[in-house]
């Protein structure tokens, strides 16, 4: 120990660092000036720590760490302000917890109410976030753990258990709530130390091979996957999958493309045929893999490969699952995919069965190719803007490498299918609410700053994200985006659940649709009082020159809005 003050700012800090933070990313408040200090002592001395990084929205802060983490696996830190922050950061909170991201958050309150101490912590915590049954009562669903820190003796050691408890299995954010008074204590630690990462389990030798040989008698197996973001997990399921000749469908509840879809063994996503006929069905990462769930598998076995498959926080799972592989999916893949291999040696070649299904599905997906190059053909023949023909341009315009943050709603189906993404980690599309897009893409630039990120984005979805805070971030911690607008003028979400559910209705007789309209307005302005470069898109013949000029934007470090006015999908 040194003889440095070591107050609550100081412990929270050490935490951090001995968490293996790299940001500490914050909606400031009042709450956190005592972590202000601290961070002032590690830039004075020069310590390593935690950057911190400041945001001027609560929902922006969670989604950047959100989508840094999609990326890296690592946790990171989130600073809110009392209850109110919290509140306006429960979105990305949810989505994190719906996305199994690992998040280390906390806010503080007042328990005194600077009555009866020397620290006055100031009005407003007895008039304005004077919560019953404290802060964490407020948000307790959308944490996986959630506590107010009781005493300042115990601070340091419970920032250290709250981060493990959050990187754990069943993986999650957590939360503390750290009243001022304690913040502003002095609380040296008896021991400072290195958190352990949190354990990488993994399925038992026995459970492997029994699974191994389950695949290897089925007739007609398949996999479904949703949300595979680790690399290794990407090529252990290529590899499982050429080994048998095994078709892998991408649920619709996907998150990320967990599976090449180039590949001639990528199924498409509609599965629900095939499940009617499967004798084997490998449902990898994805706690939603088939919907109407009247079309889930009837007469096949089910193994389910995932971390923790039975998810706590949702209402209800159809899985169906007659084995389970738990523990690391990438791992549980790698090692399945090894025992199957190691099968195949031992017995020889695949069978005849295996190269009729695998030409067969070599077939199939090049008739699928076919119609998407007949489709982009089409979509191409007009003057106006087909989505389509804007997926197709962007694979056209923008590099390979190019990761897309998607938050369409209409289009998602479209951009699933006709985006050129490749490769692990190319594609996310992570589902909580709209709103989120921008700042999780800022995360995921964050972590990839030798990429271009595309944030393909609604025109309704757009008006929900905290644009302000989310074009300053981008300015000034040089994490240029470029942004696309798909706008439809209106919120056909909307539209389209009203005539589902009444065909027949008023709506479809008369055209009265009280949720669609959008209060548009140029978009591409927005961006331009940040330093950004903004353009809007009419005709198809203007795409690919607006695309360019926005990629030299980014280029220089500006971030680029391209307003896109596509028509209304078939």
């Amino acid at each position: 120990m040194t003889n440095e003050p070591f107050d609550g700012g100081e412990a929270i800090l050490q935490g951090c660092r001995d968490l293996g933070i790299d940001y500490v990313v914050s909606s400031p408040g009042s709450d956190w000036g005592s972590v202000w200090e601290a961070l002032g002592r590690q830039a004075e001395k020069g310590l390593a720590g935690p950057t911190y990084l400041n945001c001027g929205h609560e929902l922006l802060a969670v989604d950047l760490a959100a989508g840094y983490t999609a990326m890296t696996g690592r946790m990171q830190a989130v600073l809110l302000h009392a209850g109110v922050g919290l509140l306006q950061g429960a979105m990305g909170l949810y989505g994190a917890r719906l996305a199994e991201l690992p998040m280390l958050v906390m806010s503080g309150e007042s328990t005194s109410f600077g009555l009866g101490q020397s620290f006055e912590p100031g009005a407003q915590w007895y008039n304005n976030h004077n919560v019953a049954g404290g802060l964490h009562a407020l948000v307790h669903p959308l944490f996986k753990w959630a506590h107010r820190v009781g005493s300042v003796s115990i601070l340091y050691e419970s920032v250290l258990r709250a981060g493990q408890i959050a990187a754990s299995i069943p993986v999650g954010p957590a939360y503390l709530d750290i009243p001022l008074e304690l913040m502003a204590a002095m609380c040296p630690p008896t021991r400072i130390r290195e958190a352990p990462p949190a354990p990488r389990l993994q399925p038992s030798i026995a459970d492997i091979e029994r699974v191994a040989d389950m695949l290897l008698a089925a007739k007609r197996p398949m996999a479904i996957t949703g949300s595979m973001r680790s690399p290794d997990g990407y090529d252990a399921l290529i590899e499982l999958a050429e080994l048998l000749a095994l078709p892998v469908f991408e649920s619709g509840s996907s998150d990320v493309g967990s599976f090449p879809r180039e590949h001639p063994l990528h199924a498409g996503f509609d599965s629900a045929a095939s499940l009617k006929d499967a004798d084997f069905v490998l449902v990898v990462r994805s706690r939603t893999p088939w919907y109407p769930l009247a079309n889930g598998p009837v007469e096949a076995n089910v193994v389910v490969i995932d971390e923790m498959p039975f998810k706590p926080h949702m209402a209800y799972q159809d899985l169906r699952a007659d084995a389970l592989l738990c523990g690391d999916a990438g791992a549980s893949l790698r090692m399945l995919a090894d025992a199957v291999h190691a099968a195949v040696q031992r017995e020889g070649p695949a069978g005849r069965a295996v190269d009729e299904r695998r030409a067969h599905l070599h077939r199939v997906h090049g008739q699928a190719c076919d119609r998407q190059v007949a489709a982009i053909a089409a979509a191409r023949e007009t003057p106006q803007l087909h989505p389509v023909a804007l997926c197709a341009a962007l694979g056209d315009t923008l590099p390979a490498d190019t990761i897309y943050v998607d938050e369409t709603t209409v289009h998602l189906g479209l951009n699933r299918r006709y985006l050129a993404y490749r490769g692990a980690q190319s594609y996310l599309a992570m589902r909580a609410g709209l709103g989120q897009g921008i700042g999780i893409a800022l995360g995921v630039k964050l972590a990839r700053r030798e990429r271009l990120v595309a944030c393909l984005i609604g025109d309704g979805a757009f008006l929900y994200n905290p644009m302000i805070a989310c074009f300053g971030m981008a300015r000034d911690a040089k994490l240029p985006l470029l942004i696309v607008i798909y706008n439809n003028h209106g919120y056909r979400a909307m539209r389209d659940s009203q005539l589902a559910y009444y065909p027949d209705g008023i709506g479809a007789r008369r055209g009265l649709f009280y949720g669609e309209p959008i209060h548009a307005i140029d978009y591409e302005a927005l961006i331009r009082p940040f330093g950004g470069f903004g353009i809007g898109v009419h005709e198809r013949a203007a795409l690919a020159p607006a695309l360019e000029q926005a990629l030299h934007a980014v280029a220089d470090g500006r971030t680029a809005v391209v307003n896109v006015h596509v028509t209304d999908v078939d």
